[in-house]
This record gives structure tokens, C-alpha cells and sequence, in this order.
């Protein structure tokens, strides 16, 4: 999980690196917007892919059941629609807001029983559907201006609220339930492109919650074998800019 995880962070940060590399030496003929990063704030719009997961830590009444041998997160994708509005702090620093929809992104866990009963199957995947309203508060800290290329660095704390949460839902021996809402921190790396009308910034992002999801629940046989659950996300956006 981890070997692959690393991948999905490497590739598209080569990626980008190449894509920067390429479309700098296009630009440098010409300034476009020569005094755009004087502005006091600008807004934008952004669309992203996501690729989400569940860590969680096993319970002592793991190693103590009879019944599930193994419990695995499972991982899938999403898109991510949101709005930008950033302010400027200083030459090199901004402050931004971006506010953001997550769909698709559905949390899955996977078990193996140890003895199945009447009409279960040996392995189980309880799937967790997902929709997410996110605010991050970001801080990025960006380079000199290269012509019409810059790169930058983000920092952030962001708050959600999962809109598909199961959190009240009722007692179900194959359900595990997830709180409604998280926090946690956000670090990434990104790319200023200037052109004429717009600036283009594709950006990776790694997204983690640092609040405990899991509302445990004694009469749930799949879900007393966890103790925690923390939400994990790779986003790989592209930010569009006045």
C-alpha cells in the first residue's frame, strides 16, 4: 500500500517538474501580466482528481476475535470541483481560501472471516460512500518570478464535513460507522504558468485528517476490531486564475 501510495506522489511531482521545465522555455518571450502578483487578491476556479483511503489502527479485540482474521483499507478516486480566493501578504508570500466539493471519493475496508456463517463469503468489503465539503486555509510561499513561470509550496489546515456520512444510521452487524466531521493539515507543491488571460497552476496535494472517524459501536462485529480511522487523500488539482 505504501510502495504504491509512493508512486502516486512521485509520478505526477516528475510530471510536473517536466511539464514546468517545458512550458517555461515557450514562455520566455514574451511578459504576460507583468503586474498580476501585485494585485491585492484575485479568485479562480479548480478541478481535481482525488485518491483516497482509510489508515486505521486495529483494536485489542482484533487478536481477541474468532471470526475476522484480516482487516485492510481499500482505496478509490474522485473529482473535486472548488473556488479560489487568494490575498497577498508580501512578495513571496499569499494567503489562500479554497473552498471545496469532493465526490466519488468512497472509503472501503476489506475482511477475510475465519469462519464465515450462513450466507457469508469468506472475504467482505464494506464500501463507505463519501461526499465531502472541504475549507482549506492555505499559506503558500512562492518563488521569484521566472518570465512567466514561478513554483510554490502550500501549507494548510482544513476543516470537513462529510455530507454522506453514516454516523446515524441504524444498527447493522455489516456497517461501520464514520463521524460527519474531520480536521487535519495539507502540504503541497505547485506550478504558476502566466498566460495572457489566465494563470494555470496544476498542483499535487497531500490532504490528511487528523481526527479519529470512527464512532465505535460494540454491537458491530466489523467495526469493534478497529479502535481509529483517519482520513488520507492525494489530490493532483489544476487551479485556473484571473
Amino acid at each position: 500500500m505504501y510502495y504504491l501510495l509512493r508512486k502516486q506522489v512521485i509520478i505526477p511531482v516528475f510530471l510536473l517538474l517536466t511539464m514546468g521545465s517545458s512550458v517555461q522555455a515557450q514562455f520566455m518571450k514574451e511578459i504576460y501580466r507583468p503586474y498580476h502578483d501585485d494585485l491585492v487578491y484575485y479568485f479562480g476556479l479548480s478541478l481535481g482528481y482525488n485518491n483516497t483511503y482509510l489508515q486505521f489502527n486495529k483494536s485489542p479485540l482484533f487478536l481477541q476475535s474468532d471470526s475476522i482474521v484480516i482487516a485492510e483499507p481499500g482505496k478509490s478516486g474522485g473529482v473535486t470541483m472548488g473556488l479560489l480566493a487568494t490575498a497577498r501578504l508580501n512578495d513571496h508570500f499569499q494567503f489562500r481560501i479554497n473552498p471545496q466539493l469532493v465526490i466519488g471519493g468512497s472509503r472501503a475496508i476489506s475482511y477475510t472471516l475465519k469462519t464465515p456463517g450462513l450466507g457469508e463469503a469468506l472475504f467482505q468489503k464494506q464500501t463507505l460512500p463519501s461526499t465531502i465539503v472541504s475549507f482549506p486555509f492555505q499559506l503558500k510561499f512562492n518563488s521569484d518570478r521566472i518570465h512567466n513561470f514561478r513554483t510554490y509550496m502550500m501549507v494548510g489546515l482544513k476543516y470537513d464535513i462529510d455530507l454522506s456520512s453514516n454516523s446515524t444510521a441504524r444498527n447493522s452487524e455489516d456497517l461501520i460507522k464514520l463521524k460527519r466531521t474531520d480536521y487535519g493539515y495539507e502540504l503541497g507543491l505547485g506550478f504558476n504558468f502566466y498566460l495572457p488571460f489566465v494563470t494555470i497552476s496544476p498542483e499535487i496535494k497531500i490532504s490528511n485528517g487528523l481526527a479519529n472517524l470512527h464512532q465505535t459501536d460494540p454491537g458491530l462485529k466489523y467495526s469493534n476490531v478497529l479502535e481509529k480511522i483517519f482520513s488520507r487523500m492525494i489530490v493532483f488539482s489544476i487551479h485556473f486564475e484571473d
